[in-house]
């Protein structure tokens, strides 16, 4: 009798662990992996020219993002700690590295070695000590304000608030880059450190014949061509907004 009770509580003890660990992977992030189209090079947007002579009005095209049923934009990756060095300031250069990549796309430069990616990170933290007088937890505006000045991309870059999803693949098929800032935490990336980051930058490159947007997440080195689901971002979405992340505004900036 007493072996049959073991026996039947090592059994109970097994399924316990068992859904417990089911339980857990259930639940744990998933990397999505699917097909990634051939990365396009940036294009300066050309003036449309006007006719002289418009007989009927031409109808409006809003859906700009359903022209392309898939985009990928050539936007070269940098980890934010080129040399795998996770201490300050490396922790808090995912806005500077946001900035170097979306930069580095628009003017058609390549990041080709971790040495040169961390002196342009540390010169873009040098600016921002200078115009700012700090350089951790910039906001939207402030990001897009050293993409201005400090990259001279002054008609390039535009702010906009409650954006949604197709706003964002708009501007991709107008082969412009997207940083959104982002509650970190809420991203759920499986390859960030336990528990993520508080707050967070990242580059929107494109999005895949799902739907689903491809990124250069420079929170990890296995962050280029990171795919996250459209309600992922769309949900992450929040402005520093002095620490208090998940209730920051939703705002991302369009570069191109």
């Amino acid at each position: 009798m007493k072996k049959i009770w073991l026996n039947l509580i090592i059994f109970v003890a097994v399924l316990v662990v068992g859904a417990f660990f089911v339980f857990l992977y259930a639940r744990s992030p998933k990397v999505i992996e699917e097909p990634i189209p051939s990365a396009q090079v940036y294009s300066s947007p050309k003036p449309t020219p006007t006719p002289k002579v418009s007989p009927q009005k031409p109808e409006l095209i809003t859906d700009v993002g359903s022209i392309y049923s898939e985009i990928n934009l050539a936007v070269p990756f940098t980890v934010q700690a080129p040399h795998a060095n996770w201490e300050d300031p490396y922790a808090e250069f995912c806005e500077e590295a946001s900035i170097l990549m979306a930069a580095s796309y628009i003017k058609g430069w390549d990041i080709p070695n971790p040495d040169f990616a961390d002196q342009k990170l540390l010169e873009i933290k040098a600016f921002e000590e200078k115009v700012f007088g700090y350089y951790k937890d910039t906001t939207a505006a402030e990001t897009a304000l050293v993409l201005k000045e400090f990259y001279g991309l002054e008609e390039r870059v535009q702010l906009m608030a409650n954006p949604t999803e197709e706003d964002i693949k708009k501007a991709l098929a107008e082969r412009r880059v997207v940083i959104i800032p982002a509650a970190g935490r809420q991203l759920g990336n499986p390859y960030f450190q336990t528990p993520g980051p508080l707050y967070h930058m990242l580059v929107i490159k494109g999005y895949t014949k799902q739907g689903n947007f491809i990124t250069n997440d420079p929170g990890t080195k296995r962050g280029a061509d990171f795919i996250y689901a459209p309600d992922v971002i769309m949900n992450a979405i929040h402005d520093w907004n002095g620490g208090d992340v998940e209730n920051g505004i939703k705002v991302i900036i369009i570069v191109g």
